[in-house]
């Protein structure tokens, strides 16, 4: 008999019984666990995910319960890391599936162990440096990667299909120095912005999963504070050297 909690999302024409098969064998990654991160876990936890891992180095503070949806004031009186306090609330709220904490930091040197055997990997972290080494590492892994960010009203999405699409390296061609972007510690992030990019990148991930995104060359850009949704194109580098003639993702 088919879990019943997924009736709503089987009805969905787009998925049906075998989409629902198929997103339950399924498996991610979602590297950071914060804003977008905790969103992100939620989502695909209560779309049937069959098995989830999440990664994040730090614990909770009281600032994080703004935008922070897996965490309580609880949570942040403990110091609690939030992959291990994430997982303890998916668990109540889907426990067919397989769930996995990794407190630790992502570097060059550990991050394609984090990714490695899995069918997405979803970005929800809040760094140039981190993002150019899991792009680097789902290139070689051919692994496609959502990549999302949000600071104030603003959003990007911006999916990675190895061999297929340009990479992140192609959308930031110069890295800029340490601490020259806004973040949301610098200029602020609204809740509903936060929302709104977890929840493209979320449906993209399923399409994904279902085998319904081709990828393309284009980022998605929200304002939520204008309600503007614009598409981007992001032109594919000859000379890139994640997924250029050189790179990691040319065999694929």
């Amino acid at each position: 008999m088919p879990d019943a909690r997924y009736i709503r999302q089987e009805i969905f024409e787009p998925i049906g019984a075998r989409g629902q098969s198929l997103i339950m064998a399924a498996s991610v990654v979602v590297i950071g666990c914060g804003a977008l991160g905790s969103h992100i876990a939620s989502c695909l936890a209560r779309a049937g995910v069959g098995r989830l891992r999440i990664v994040d180095r730090d614990v909770v503070e009281l600032d994080n319960l703004q935008r922070q949806l897996l965490f309580d004031e609880e949570d942040a009186r403990q110091g609690r890391p939030k992959a291990t306090a994430a997982v303890e609330r998916l668990r109540r709220v889907n426990s067919t599936i397989a769930l996995e904490a990794r407190q630790c930091d992502v570097t060059p040197a550990n991050v394609a162990e984090l990714v490695s055997g899995f069918d997405v990997v979803m970005d929800g972290t809040d760094n140039v440096e981190t993002r150019v080494s899991l792009n680097d590492a789902c290139l070689g892994g051919h692994i496609p990667c959502v990549f999302g960010g949000a600071v104030g009203a603003t959003g990007l999405v911006f999916p990675i299909v190895p061999g297929r699409t340009p990479c992140y390296r192609c959308l930031m061609a110069e890295l800029p120095p340490r601490g020259a972007t806004p973040t949301a510690a610098t200029a602020g992030i609204l809740h509903s912005t936060v929302a709104v990019v977890a929840a493209l990148q979320c449906t993209i991930c399923l399409r994904l999963l279902l085998g319904d995104f081709e990828g393309g060359d284009e980022a998605l850009c929200v304002d939520v504070w204008d309600a503007e949704l614009t598409r981007v194109r992001i032109p594919r580098r000859a000379q890139c050297p994640a997924c250029g003639p050189s790179g990691s993702a040319e065999s694929v």
